[in-house]
């Protein structure tokens, strides 16, 4: 067999591959981030670089794989900021506080794929709840679907940060 054919050393550990990236975005999808996810997010693409300088190269995976992920949708993000005032109709980027017919109230933010972050209630634009927002108006119902069954919300409050 040919040298060319072996390895140096067969202590020696292969480096593993890194898994192919996906795009949590649907096929056309724009990669919209509000200007303070867009902040938040190079801000930890910047802490892994520097702790990816002090390791090991390739030493962690997850830690190259989020550093790939970061990348990927810094560069191909679409950073939307808020619509100037009066805010009468929900855009990207909106805080949404709705009414349901019990007279229960939740605000949702819509933000970006990569800023979702559902313990806060904020919500991908791309989610069903977010489709049924986007340009509604303060004042208006409307009829979401819901697991459970129908659900009628009001825009009671349309806000920006």
């Amino acid at each position: 067999m040919s040298k060319a054919f072996t390895r140096e050393s067969d202590d020696a550990a292969e480096p593993r591959p890194l898994a192919r990236l996906t795009s949590s975005l649907p096929p056309g999808a724009k990669n919209y981030l509000t200007p303070d996810g867009a902040q938040r997010l190079q801000a930890e693409l910047d802490q892994l670089l520097q702790q990816r300088a002090l390791e090991k190269p390739s030493s962690n995976t997850s830690i190259e794989q989020r550093i790939l992920r970061l990348q990927n949708s810094l560069a191909t993000a679409v950073v939307t900021p808020a619509p100037p005032p009066p805010w009468e109709q929900v855009r990207f980027g909106a805080t949404v506080t709705v009414r349901d017919a019990s007279g229960s109230e939740t605000g949702y933010r819509l933000v970006g794929v990569d800023e979702t972050d559902l313990d806060r209630e904020w919500v991908s634009w791309l989610s069903p709840i977010a489709r049924a927002l986007l340009n509604a108006r303060r004042g208006q119902r409307l009829r979401f679907k819901l697991p459970a069954g129908e659900a009628q919300l009001e825009i009671v409050a349309i806000t920006y940060e």
